[in-house]
């Protein structure tokens, strides 16, 4: 019996082809034109060496020529994919930091691939015709949106800070109340943030309570800024204190003390006649006479990752001139992107409208249902063996942003019959295209905030692939 299955084993074995057999073959060949030599030879000889072990282990196994085509293509597939990819968000998040943030508008879009295709003006001046400041594309247009003096953008907002306190207070004390000592995604902490910028922390305040008082008391011949931190990924309720910007900005102006203010989001519309009201705007920051204005570009703004500098020029200056702003500056593609989208905030109802994030955020409950009813509408027709409906919800910003907003919204609730919701959910996050759901009172959730029309086709063809 055991030399029996020897030697069916040794006869399987023979019936498999050389890695040089497939690669001469006109499948091979195929592949050769399609994909890099290295990934042809790496697929087919996985393939074999699994169909090797299956034999070995008396595992049933297909051996037949479509069969082992198909499974050196898939291999072939996986190799040769991005790690990078798109995927649907309906999770209702906006500004979802593990998706990517926000997704930037057309112009953006094609201004990157404007300026990626070709030769460009980056660090040259074409009237002088001598080389030029990669800055000085965004000053202009960053200048009439916020109103500052000046500006600069360098590669995120947590550089921002950095860079600015590194200039500003390197060896000095930076003042900031204990209720702002926040920390931003992944763990970074504003004490961190301000040690490694050589800057010393001088805490004024209690966690819920800090008074104007507390501020002057701080200041000494050491103290080189007075910093201002938005809380916007939290915020602190009941029995609080915090000091005005505009009270702080006479104070350092009495005691020649600049001051800083890292607004995080950043947002240069007014959202207030939407309903939200804790979101400082940019423009008014700058006007009540803060020195350094700092803010991240890819949240409310709804543009590239960046972190964005605007203030009074002696300061901006002295940062710019810092060694540390070449380590973070920015690309010629994150610039072409920034100044695509500022560009769109120079009339705000075509800013709302046209960068994704802004729409998302501010579009009617109404357009959001009809979109749901739609989605709900197709996978009623194709799919018998769920329960669906469109069930109102709320959707959250997101990014550190509006942490307390609860934004109206409608979702499609599905509960599948022949699988768990956890298994559902598994599947089409596996799915081509990735799609990310949530689940909620054992149904899975498609909030149709987050979901763009062009893409209802893909995730009804997902879900209607996940639950068959």
């Amino acid at each position: 019996m055991v030399e029996n299955c020897m030697n069916e084993r040794q006869k399987l074995l023979s019936h498999l082809p050389s890695v040089d057999k497939i690669l001469k073959s006109e499948q091979g060949e195929q592949w050769l034109k399609t994909y890099p030599r290295g990934y042809v030879l790496q697929a087919i000889r996985e393939m074999i060496d699994l169909k090797r072990k299956d034999i070995m282990e008396g595992l049933t196994s297909d051996l037949s020529e479509e069969y082992m085509i198909a499974e050196i293509e898939n291999k072939l597939d996986v190799l040769s994919s991005y790690s990078l990819k798109p995927l649907i968000n309906a999770t209702g998040v906006v500004i979802h930091t593990n998706l990517g943030r926000s997704i930037l508008c057309e112009k953006a879009l094609e201004n990157i691939t404007h300026i990626s295709g070709s030769y460009s003006n980056l660090e040259y001046d074409v009237e002088e015709g001598k080389r030029g400041k990669r800055y000085s594309h965004l000053k202009r247009i960053l200048k009439e949106v916020t109103g500052a003096e000046d500006a600069l953008v360098v590669n995120n907002n947590a550089a921002a800070v950095l860079l600015c306190l590194n200039t500003l207070a390197e060896g000095k004390e930076v003042i900031v109340s204990r209720g702002e000592l926040v920390e931003i995604g992944g763990s970074f902490r504003m004490p961190e943030i301000m040690a490694s910028s050589s800057a010393l922390l001088h805490e004024v305040g209690t966690t819920n309570k800090t008074h104007l008082l507390d501020y002057e008391k701080a200041i000494n011949e050491d103290t080189a800024l007075i910093l201002k931190v938005h809380q916007s990924n939290y915020r602190i309720t009941g029995f609080t204190k915090e000091v005005s910007v505009e009270d702080l900005v006479n104070l350092g102006r009495r005691h020649q003390v600049p001051v800083m203010f890292d607004l995080g989001s950043g947002c240069l519309i007014d959202l207030k006649p939407f309903g939200i009201h804790n979101e400082p705007i940019v423009k008014e920051i700058v006007d009540s006479g803060v020195d350094v204005v700092t803010f991240s570009g890819d949240k409310l703004l709804g543009g590239p990752q960046g972190g964005i500098i605007v203030g009074k020029k002696q300061y901006t200056e002295m940062i710019q001139k810092n060694p540390m702003t070449r380590a973070m500056r920015i690309d010629k593609l994150t610039l072409a992107g920034f100044e695509a989208t500022l560009m769109e905030y120079i009339d705000e109802e075509k800013a709302i409208k046209n960068i994704p994030t802004l729409r998302m955020l501010l579009q009617k409950p109404e357009e959001i249902k009809n979109r749901a009813k739609k989605i709900a509408a197709r996978l009623k027709r194709d799919i018998k063996d769920a329960w669906i409906q469109v069930l109102p919800d709320s959707s959250r910003a997101g990014g550190g942003a509006m942490p307390e907003t609860d934004l109206p919204t409608y979702v499609v609730s599905i509960k599948p019959q022949n699988l768990s919701v956890n298994e559902l959910e598994e599947r089409l996050r596996k799915g081509t295209p990735p799609i990310i759901t949530r689940i909620k009172d054992d149904s899975l959730i498609i909030d149709a905030r987050t979901v763009r029309d062009k893409e209802i086709e893909s995730l009804v063809k997902g879900i209607k692939v996940a639950i068959s």
